[in-house]
Formats: C-alpha cells, sequence, structure tokens
C-alpha cells in the first residue's frame, strides 16, 4: 500500500511534489485534510529515500506535531509493508519552532556564550526576572507611573517577535505606554544582561538566538546542511522573526513545503502577519508552486456556499472556492433577535431542540468572539441546567477585573462588607496591608478615614466613587459605568492586556442593563454565576454529555455537527476594538469564516438587534441598536434562512419598597421559634 493511496488528486499532487522542482506552499481550505496531507508527504518523501534524521517538521503546537509524526510513521509502516511487531520509523525532527530552538542551541551553545545545559525560563519565572531587573535600575520608584513588570514583558516579547522597535510596539499596541520608551529601552538592555549572567534564556530568546545564529554565514549552512528537507505546518501563523528563520534554513526554496491557509489567519495578536503567506511564492526564484486543496470532507455544500461568499469579499487572499461531494443539506440560518436575553433564550432552546432529535450536546457548539460574550448564555444554561465546558478565556465571574469591579458594587451597598471592601481598598496604591486593616477596623464615616500620605490621591478618586454610589441620586446601570471610569486607570496599571479587559467589562455592563437594580444584578449574579470552564478543561462534574461554548480563536481547527454563532453584528463582529485598522477588520472577517467552517450539517448566525448600554442620561435611551455584521450584506443573504424572532414581553413592574413582614434581626440573634409559640428565644437543652 502507497503512502497516497487514500488521498485525492489535488492531495496526492501535494504530497508527491518533487523537491527538485523547487519550494511547494499548500494552501489547504478548512476541512480539506491538511494533516494527512503533510503526514502523507513526510512518508512519501522517506519512501523516496529521504533520511528520517534529515526531515525538519515545523509545527505551533507539540500535539499537531506529534500527531503528523506519528501518522506519518503508520503510513510508512503500512507502505513498506512491515510486521506488526516492527516498531514504525522515527522522525525525530518533529517539533514546535520553540522546541526545535531548543534542542539546535543546546548543540550549538558555545557559540552563543552560553553552557548546553542554561536554564529557559517559563512565563512567570521570565515575569519574576523583569520585575526584579525593574526595581533593581530604580523604575519602581520613579515619581511617574512606570509599566508593570506582565506590561514590560508583554512589551518585550512582541518586539522580540516582529523585530519592531520599542517605540513602534507602544505606539500600536500599548498607547498607555507611551513616553516610557527610553525607560523600557534601559529595562529591556538590563533584563537581557540578567539573563546572560544567569545563563537563562525567556521563551521569546530561544527563537531570537536561533536567528542570530542564522545570521552568520557559514552557521546558516551548517545548520541548514542539517536537514534536507523543511515542512512547515500553519504557515499563515508565522511572525517576522519565524519567516526570517525559515528563509535563512533555506534560502534556495530547495527541499522546503509550507502548508497553511491564508483564510484562518487569526492571530495577529501573537505577532503573526498574513503577509507572511501571500508574499511566500515570490520570495525565491523562480517562485514557489502553489498548489490549493478544496475539496472539504466537513461541511454541506449549503454552509460552503455562505462561508465561500463570505471570505470571497476579502481584500487579499488566495482565490480558491471550497466544494465538497456530500449530499445537499439546510442552508445557514441567520436569526435576527431582541437583545442578548432573547438570544440566550434561542440558542439554549436549539440546543435543546437538536438534542431531542437525537444529536449530542458535545456535537454541539457555541461559539463566540470574545470570552464575555457568552456570559448571559452561560447564565441562561445553568438556570436550565444544562451542562456545559468553555473553552478559550477564564471564567467569566472569576476573572479578577469583574471581581475588582464587583467587589466595589458590593461594597457600595453593604459598607460591613469586609472582604470587598479589602479587595477594593487593595487596589489603592499605597495602601498597605496595616492602613487596610486600620480601614476594616474604621466605623466612621469613610470622610473621616485618613490614609497614608502616598495613597492620599487616589484614596480621594475612591472616597468619591463611594459617595456617588451611596448617594440618593444614584442611578442604575448607570452606577457601574461609574466603577468602571474609577477602574480603568488601576485596570491600566496592573494589567498587559487592559485593552481586552476593558472590553470584558463593557459587556458586563450590557448585561447590568437588563437588571432592575443593582442590589438584583449583584445577587442574581452571586447565586447563579457562569459555570464556564477554563482553557482545557475536562468534562464539568459527572455530566455524561454537554455543550461545548468556545471563543472562535480556540474552536479553530475543531469540527461539530451543529455551530451556533453569537453577536454576528458590528461592535462584536468586527469586534470595536479592532476596527482600528483595515488589516484589524480583515482579520475580523477571517474570525467569522473560521467560525462558519466548524460546521458539519447546521449552522446558526445570531444577531441581537438591541444591547443594554449605560450611560442612560447622555443618551436618552436605555439601548443602543446593532447593525448586521459587515461581513454579511444584502447581497449574502441569499445563502440563509433569515429569520425573525419576537420582541420580549414587557417586564412586569417594580412594586417598589414594603414594610418588613418579619424581624430578621431578632431571628439571627437566636428567636427562631415560630411566631406565636410560648417562648421566643432559643432552646435551652
Amino acid at each position: 500500500m502507497h503512502a497516497t493511496a487514500s488521498l485525492n488528486a489535488d492531495q496526492a499532487a501535494a504530497a508527491t511534489y518533487p523537491p527538485d522542482n523547487g519550494p511547494l506552499l499548500v494552501i489547504a481550505g478548512a476541512g480539506t485534510g491538511k494533516t494527512l496531507t503533510l503526514a502523507s508527504r513526510m512518508a512519501w518523501l522517506v519512501r523516496q529515500g529521504a533520511d528520517p534524521q534529515r526531515v525538519l517538521l515545523l509545527s505551533f503546537s507539540r500535539r499537531a506535531a506529534a500527531e503528523i509524526g506519528q501518522r506519518a510513521a503508520r503510513l510508512l509502516h503500512l507502505s513498506l509493508g512491515l510486521p506488526s511487531t516492527t516498531p514504525p520509523p522515527l522522525l525525530p525532527w518533529c517539533g514546535t519552532f520553540h522546541g526545535v530552538a531548543a534542542r539546535l542551541l543546546r548543540i550549538e551553545a558555545p557559540r552563543i556564550g552560553l553552557a548546553p545545559g542554561f536554564t529557559v525560563l517559563d512565563r512567570a519565572d521570565a515575569q519574576d526576572l523583569m520585575a526584579h531587573t525593574r526595581q533593581a535600575i530604580g523604575l519602581a520608584e520613579s515619581e511617574h507611573r512606570v509599566p508593570l513588570a506582565a506590561t514590560c514583558l508583554a512589551i518585550h516579547s512582541r518586539c522580540v517577535n516582529t523585530r519592531q522597535t520599542v517605540a513602534d510596539v507602544v505606539k500600536s499596541t500599548y498607547p498607555w505606554c507611551l513616553g516610557h520608551e527610553a525607560d523600557l529601552a534601559r529595562l529591556f538592555a538590563a533584563y537581557g544582561e540578567a539573563k546572560l549572567q544567569q545563563q537563562s534564556l525567556d521563551f521569546d530568546d530561544l527563537l531570537l538566538a536561533w536567528w542570530l545564529l542564522m545570521q552568520v554565514p557559514a552557521m546558516a549552512a551548517h545548520i541548514g546542511g542539517r536537514f534536507d528537507h523543511v515542512l512547515v505546518d500553519e504557515v499563515q501563523d508565522i511572525n517576522r522573526l519565524q519567516a526570517d528563520i525559515l528563509l535563512a534554513l533555506k534560502p534556495l526554496g530547495t527541499g522546503l513545503t509550507a502548508v497553511g491557509d491564508d483564510a484562518q489567519s487569526i492571530y495577529a495578536f501573537r505577532g503573526a502577519e498574513l503577509q507572511h503567506i501571500l508574499a511566500f511564492p515570490q520570495r525565491f526564484t523562480p517562485p514557489a508552486r502553489v498548489l490549493k486543496l478544496t475539496q472539504n470532507y466537513r461541511s454541506t455544500p449549503q454552509i460552503l456556499l455562505a462561508s465561500n461568499a463570505v471570505i470571497a469579499l476579502a481584500a487579499e487572499r488566495f482565490d480558491k472556492t471550497l466544494w465538497t461531494a456530500r449530499a445537499a443539506g439546510l442552508r445557514p440560518q441567520l436569526h435576527t433577535v431582541a437583545d442578548e436575553a432573547a438570544q440566550a433564550r434561542g440558542v439554549a432552546d436549539a440546543v435543546l431542540q437538536q438534542r431531542e432529535a437525537g444529536l449530542q450536546l458535545k456535537r454541539q457548539a457555541v461559539l463566540f468572539r470574545t470570552g464575555t460574550h457568552s456570559a448571559p448564555l452561560e447564565l441562561e444554561l445553568a438556570r436550565r441546567n444544562i451542562p456545559f465546558v468553555k473553552y478559550g478565556g477564564l471564567k467569566f465571574m472569576e476573572a479578577a477585573h469583574i471581581k475588582d469591579v464587583l467587589a466595589a458594587l458590593r461594597w457600595a451597598d453593604n459598607p460591613q462588607a469586609t472582604l470587598p471592601a479589602m479587595r477594593t481598598a487593595r487596589l489603592v496604591p499605597g495602601l498597605g496591608p496595616v492602613s487596610i486593616q486600620r480601614l476594616l477596623a474604621h466605623r466612621a464615616p469613610l470622610e473621616a478615614f485618613k490614609p497614608p500620605p502616598a495613597a492620599a490621591e487616589p484614596w480621594s478618586a475612591l472616597l468619591v466613587l463611594m459617595q456617588q454610589l451611596r448617594s440618593a441620586d444614584a442611578q442604575w446601570p448607570a452606577d457601574l459605568q461609574h466603577v468602571i471610569a474609577w477602574y480603568t486607570p488601576h485596570l491600566e496599571r496592573l494589567y498587559a492586556d487592559a485593552r481586552v479587559r476593558l472590553a470584558d467589562l463593557q459587556q458586563l455592563a450590557h448585561i447590568a442593563g437588563t437588571h432592575k437594580s443593582r442590589e438584583r444584578f449583584v445577587t442574581e449574579l452571586t447565586l447563579e454565576p457562569p459555570q464556564a470552564s477554563s482553557d482545557g478543561s475536562g468534562p464539568p462534574l459527572r455530566d455524561e454529555d454537554y455543550l461545548i461554548l468556545s471563543t472562535l480563536h480556540s474552536a479553530k481547527g475543531q469540527e461539530w455537527n451543529a455551530v451556533h454563532i453569537l453577536n454576528v453584528v458590528d461592535g462584536c463582529m468586527p469586534s470595536d476594538i479592532a476596527t482600528g485598522s483595515t488589516a484589524e477588520i480583515e482579520e475580523e472577517r477571517r474570525l467569522l469564516y473560521v467560525g462558519m467552517t466548524r460546521a458539519r450539517d447546521a449552522l446558526s448566525l445570531w444577531m441581537p438587534q438591541r444591547f443594554h448600554v449605560t450611560q442612560q442620561r447622555a443618551l436618552g435611551s436605555r439601548h443602543l441598536y446593532a447593525l448586521r455584521s459587515r461581513f454579511i450584506p444584502g447581497a449574502l443573504l441569499q445563502h440563509f434562512d433569515v429569520l425573525q424572532a419576537c420582541m420580549p414581553d414587557k417586564p412586569l413592574a417594580d412594586d417598589g419598597p414594603a414594610a418588613p413582614l418579619v424581624d430578621l434581626a431578632a431571628a439571627l440573634r437566636g428567636a427562631w421559634r415560630a411566631p406565636g409559640t410560648a417562648s421566643a428565644g432559643p432552646e435551652v437543652v
């Protein structure tokens, strides 16, 4: 049996492309058998006489690299007719970019001034060293607000991977750090010196050191000469540093195979650039051969028709149209609903209907742009006792910034609440443990509390917030916007990804608008918090079946029989924080395409028309109305069944406060006998 026996004509052409014909780029559309094709090519090369020790496979996860290597080994085992007792041939150079870099650097350590036993720092160790260095050079004592260690490490990482200057990275990605470019450059130099003294490299240094070795012609020839064939998986996700390493490994392209899909390039936040795959053929003379895989084995023709139409509007792409031999199915559905609450009810109803029709929950998925977009649905699923697992992002209610904001609301509602007071007070710079304990013991009005001089100004801002929240004129949900406004400077001070977390808080504000009062909002979230699980978790509790909830980024590479995509409206898809440039908007289009092509049999896109907002007095309205995503213009509606849901019923009127009917205070003190009994106090035994 040949390694290519099970391939279609396009897959076989890619798998058996003669290396002497120059570099090869395989544009593998969603669901077209990319992994099988790449594994078959590895097996075919070895079958043609390539030394397995001299074949290098680079991927972006250890799992993907191991799967391709194992598949190739099994195909080789079969094609060589080896007995079942004979182990398959080993393909030892299958790994991630970072893993291969570490292995090569161990071998070449003396040439980069390191001992072979150098230490690789994980992210936590790297952040600790960055923090120590930051303090050692005096930045921690600066009279200005200097970025914290986590932010500094993130800026350093992006500089290394994109080969941009500190000034460029700060301007484009970390604008709240403008003005600190000189301090950051000084810090990064000291951080590098500290790593050299400790014979340590962080994650990004592995690629940087590999790239530096490849700048020495003799070393480039030596390392590149180790491998006759270099195969790269998911080439659309490479960053500038990785692209330069590939070109240095095989400058003429001989023996180089790259596989990827420009339509699934969705990791710009990691430094990936679409142009690396689009420009790949022209980087060589003569240009690399481009082969396309377009037969999709996953989705129905109707789902592919809609998906093709969405991606066809992309500004830059390789021209390809996916097709399938599968039988015709249902057209994708485009649901217009009143708001996020109606969306949550509609999705839950649809999921249960499909379950009753025989489709397991775990074969269904709900996808969304960011982790917080699923919060209303998570509450609805919890209410209906529908088990689910969430991939991508932290639990909504367990994220630190969400807990910080809710703590301020809880403390405003209950001045005697110790835990919310402690959490809120810890956010005030200059308020140390002793001062916080003094605050917790403080029984007089907050205005009478005297903070340390270093905390005077930030304490004053918190005091103003508490006065607003406890005022008789306080209005809901505008109260939450006051908290977010107060918290935003702390958010930027504490977190490297402040912009993303701020979007989370606005999503919390959207949810708040569906609750009539502050107290009800906080209480209901406390009683029934979203039961999401963090990325990579297993089945919830002991349920035999569970619905999949996932961010669109985490869904890449997966497939389900039925897929629902939430919030397909402008502001969510594309995200309102990703509309600063054409490149960002185009990546959002590709993200929607990735979500749509996860579906095998059924695809539903949901469009809430109305989002609750918090600036009621400024806007004069309780809502903002959303437009259908720009990625589905009117001309594309012919590919969908467009469904319009009814508006929700008018909510019941609030009856207002009422006189207490029971003496709770007496009961809590021990008087728990029923009214009318002989004794109202605790029973003495």
